[in-house]
């Protein structure tokens, strides 16, 4: 892309912002399930933690590939299956989410291909951590010289794109020893374990010097409009059938000797 920032010689297109704090991750991949498919306008969601640890799978995930399925049931973690691609994440209230929905016109240069969408994120997120050492997209990660602190989704309708980033500003251990090493991880990670492959965004830029960053970098692109929650003008919950769901332990059960 010749130019980052350039968006229409009409003027920059309106981006909705939605600045939450805790959302339940359920709650969140819903709304933004949604936006993506009944509304026709740009939308940018930040959720500063999520209320309570979660496992979030892509929606092609094989759950006995990808999760220690007993200890995830003996700790009663929720299961939840996105209606994105992608890998598999370990959330909580030390994970922020950014969520960018657009319209396939909205930015001048990005197609609605994946690769064409990744490198825009890229080079929006190269605005955000400027003067921060050893930034980039690695592969379809956002990492801190080789080790990941973001994990990507994407989903593309005929009109619109959603790119939606986990970013671990902080983590626990402990849940990330709920997840296996996935067959099909990213060559830069070699064969490495979460705790060498992963790092914490915190020992880089403070929690909200993150969102503030990123809401002045999509100012760059977009005429970006704070709104309220309560005045999203879309269905509602009970109105739309959603892809993403939480998975039942009985699920999980019958999903494990499926695929055993």
């Amino acid at each position: 892309m010749a130019v980052m920032g350039k968006a229409k010689e009409a003027g920059l297109p309106l981006m909705k912002l939605i600045k939450l704090r805790g959302m339940p991750i359920l709650q969140q991949l819903h709304l933004e399930e949604r936006l993506l498919r009944t509304s026709s306008d740009n939308w940018c969601l930040i959720n500063d933690g999520t209320n309570s640890p979660a496992i979030v799978m892509g929606l092609s995930g094989k759950l006995t590939e990808l999760v220690k399925v007993k200890p995830v049931l003996q700790d009663r973690i929720p299961i939840i299956k996105r209606f994105t691609g992608g890998g598999t994440v370990v959330v909580d209230h030390d994970t922020i989410f950014v969520t960018l929905i657009c319209n396939k016109d909205a930015v001048s240069n990005v197609q609605p291909f994946p690769r064409s969408i990744m490198s825009w994120s890229g080079l929006l997120y190269s605005e955000v951590f400027k003067g921060l050492d050893d930034f980039r997209l690695r592969e379809n990660d956002y990492v801190f010289g080789d080790r990941k602190f973001g994990g990507n989704a994407q989903s593309i309708t005929k009109n619109r794109w959603i790119h939606h980033t986990s970013f671990l500003w902080d983590y626990e251990v402990k849940n990330m020893s709920y997840l296996k090493l996935p067959a099909k991880a990213p060559q830069y990670r070699l064969t490495r374990s979460h705790m060498d492959f992963i790092c914490r965004m915190k020992e880089y830029l403070p929690r909200s010097e993150f969102i503030e960053r990123t809401i002045k970098a999509l100012g760059s692109q977009f005429s970006v409009k704070s709104i309220s929650l309560e005045s999203i003008d879309v269905p509602s919950v009970s109105e739309y059938v959603h892809t993403t769901k939480l998975l039942t332990e009985q699920e999980i059960q019958e999903t494990c000797i499926v695929q055993t």
